[in-house]
């Protein structure tokens, strides 16, 4: 089936019936149908560069910086000394990720996202393109924060919401070690962010919800959990803090120490 309609596209999904969100389609940059999932690179007349997978978008030029910052730095902020970071998910590189079970989600960023996909070409990086399951089983207690920057429970993501998952996180950690995770937001799956934060919650001594507002995404939020190996941990007093100076240093356009 074709997936514009009068160059439009338009997102739709059984998690969130009822409701859609449409973008103008100035070009089709790319499209095809890898081992995993559909993968499609659009770009747009208010949105720059998107990209979609399996029909759901996963980030637009425009405010990718929201979600890519949040979920970085929530935990980085929090541990008292994050040396060694392990980040599963998908392949755009805004988080500079580490596994990625899709290599063609990687390889097309880095031809159509390159304002994203800059991540890759970090030093301090090492890609591994395999599952984060089979990748963490052989890696104990060795991250001091593992980030998941997934795509939502649809299709290979759905792993990642299960509470053998964070089993797997923590068994990866070491002492005092941080787990963040995208957990979808409350006004459209209560439910989804519930489970996950228990799943969480169950397997850390500290663990706690936030969100941030990005206006792509469903209800134009998005959630995650965070857990701690510390006890009574406080996630919304962080360990470092960034002045202004720090903060434009870093280009940073929507986390900050407050």
């Amino acid at each position: 089936m074709d997936k514009l309609r009068n160059n439009w596209f338009t997102e739709s999904c059984e998690m969130w019936p009822g409701s859609t969100f449409s973008f103008e389609v100035k070009e089709v940059l790319h499209s095809e149908k890898s081992q995993y999932q559909d993968i499609d690179v659009y770009d747009t007349a208010s949105l720059g560069r998107v990209l979609v997978l399996d029909g759901i978008i996963q980030c637009t030029q425009k405010d990718e910086f929201s979600y890519q910052e949040m979920i970085s730095f929530l935990p980085l902020c929090c541990h008292r000394n994050p040396e060694k970071v392990l980040i599963v998910g998908g392949g755009d590189g805004g988080v500079a990720r580490e596994v990625e079970i899709d290599a063609k989600v990687i390889e097309v960023s880095k031809k159509y996202l390159p304002f994203m996909a800059v991540g890759f070409e970090s030093k301090k990086l090492t890609l591994h393109v395999g599952d984060g399951f089979e990748f963490m089983k052989n890696h104990s207690q060795e991250f001091d924060v593992i980030i998941t920057d997934s795509s939502d429970p649809v299709g290979p993501a759905i792993s990642l919401f299960q509470e053998n998952y964070f089993a797997l996180m923590k068994s990866a950690l070491r002492p005092g070690g941080m787990v963040c995770s995208q957990a979808g937001t409350i006004w459209n799956d209560l439910e989804l962010v519930t489970n996950t934060l228990s799943f969480c919650r169950n397997q850390f001594p500290s663990a706690a919800y936030g969100y941030a507002s990005v206006p792509t995404y469903p209800s134009g939020q998005i959630g995650f959990v965070i857990g701690s190996l510390e006890e009574n941990k406080k996630f919304d007093s962080p360990l470092l803090t960034f002045n202004k100076e720090d903060e434009q240093t870093m280009n940073l356009r929507y986390y900050n120490s407050d």
